[in-house]
């Protein structure tokens, strides 16, 4: 089997790829890339570390059949190392050696059998549905970030996923916050459908769908996994099984205060002032009649403070939230101006834009 393609092509291929390699040592073949002629036109790239896998399609010119399975970090370097042009990577067998040669250069790669490849799951023919690409992917920008990064809960490293004819709904928690949103957005599905998707898988397809710019992904779930086709990329990734909190439940029915604050403005005086709150020091917001007063102190590091004039009204109140928390959900509003919520210093602050479309519910951090 011999490949000819345009550097810049599969570099870009074998970039996208390579997101899906695993990169523990557990079993060789995953670490590799596997190459299948298609066609005479197109050769497919799959890669998977077990718990999502990815299979994307690239037009060259394709001479003979077979697959195999390239190292893929390797693979990679060695292509973007090359220069422009061309490159072509002919296999002799399926288990190698790849040649890799553009120019003047020419590399002799190790392989492995396509046969000792993990069968990847398929689009399944049916219950497939679609949905708008755009706001699908700007929903996973909005709430995918508030998933928890820690495995010992592993229901809460996902994201609630809620598919509906009419809408979709999407939520994340780590305990320290909550983000929630749904989007009103049409798609073909028949009948509802929930899921907990990992937030790394939905991340990826994130990426995925901005890059293809297509204007509809195509979703299937099936045996435990779930599968979404953008363009010409085909993302499958694990769901996780288990029950996710009761998110209704750490909504509060009624706030004692509300201010309206300028989304840049505020971004930008938590940007500067958050340089101070190190080592775990909360960002502490003040709020007196007519004015907000942004501080923070890190007894070994130094302190700072800025003030801002903001229409609250009602007795003076302070309270503490993470910076970075209290950073991407003001972030996460997709408008000029956002509400912040507040009840007392010890509970929760709720930031959200001027509908109940999205909400992003924080804990504070006691002063």
């Amino acid at each position: 089997m011999e490949i000819k393609c345009v550097k810049e092509v599969l570099l870009e291929g074998l970039q996208t790829a390579l997101k899906t390699v695993s990169t523990k040592n557990v079993m060789p073949v995953l670490t590799g890339i596997r190459l299948t002629a298609k066609s005479s036109s197109e050769v497919e790239l799959a890669s998977t570390n077990m718990e999502m896998s990815l299979r994307l399609t690239l037009t060259g010119l394709i001479d003979g059949e077979g697959a195999s399975v390239i190292p893929g970090r390797l693979l990679t370097d060695i292509v973007r190392s090359l220069p422009a042009g061309d490159v072509n990577i002919n296999i002799q067998d399926g288990a190698g050696p790849a040649e890799v040669r553009s120019g003047g250069a020419s590399f002799k790669i190790n392989c492995l059998p396509a046969a000792d490849f993990p069968v990847l799951p398929e689009m399944p023919a049916e219950d497939v549905f679609q949905v708008a690409a755009a706001p699908f992917v700007a929903t996973i920008s909005t709430v995918a970030r508030a998933a928890s990064r820690d495995e010992t809960r592993p229901v809460l490293t996902g994201v609630l996923v809620k598919f509906d004819k009419e809408s979709l709904k999407m939520v994340a928690t780590d305990s320290y916050r909550l983000s929630v949103r749904e989007t009103k957005v049409k798609s073909t599905l028949m009948e509802k459908k929930e899921v907990i998707v990992p937030r790394s898988s939905l991340e990826e397809l994130a990426r995925l769908g901005s890059a293809a710019g297509g204007e509809t992904v195509r979703v299937g779930v099936v045996d435990g996994q779930v599968l979404f086709e953008a363009g010409r990329t085909l993302l499958a990734s694990r769901l996780i099984e288990g029950q996710f909190p009761n998110y209704q439940q750490l909504l509060p029915d009624e706030f004692k205060y509300e201010v309206e604050l300028d989304k840049e403005e505020i971004l930008e005086v938590i940007g500067r002032i958050g340089l101070m709150a190190q080592k775990n020091a909360p960002l502490r917001m003040k709020f007196a009649d007519g004015g907000l007063t942004v501080s923070a102190r890190a007894p070994q590091v130094g302190e700072a403070s800025e003030s801002l004039a903001v229409p609250f009204k009602g007795e003076e109140i302070e309270i503490g939230f993470n910076a970075e928390f209290l950073r991407e959900g003001i972030d996460s509003v997709d408008e000029d101006r956002l509400k912040l919520r507040i009840i007392s210093p010890l509970k929760p602050g709720l930031i959200k834009g001027s509908a109940d479309d999205f909400l992003y519910l924080v804990m504070p951090v006691r002063l």
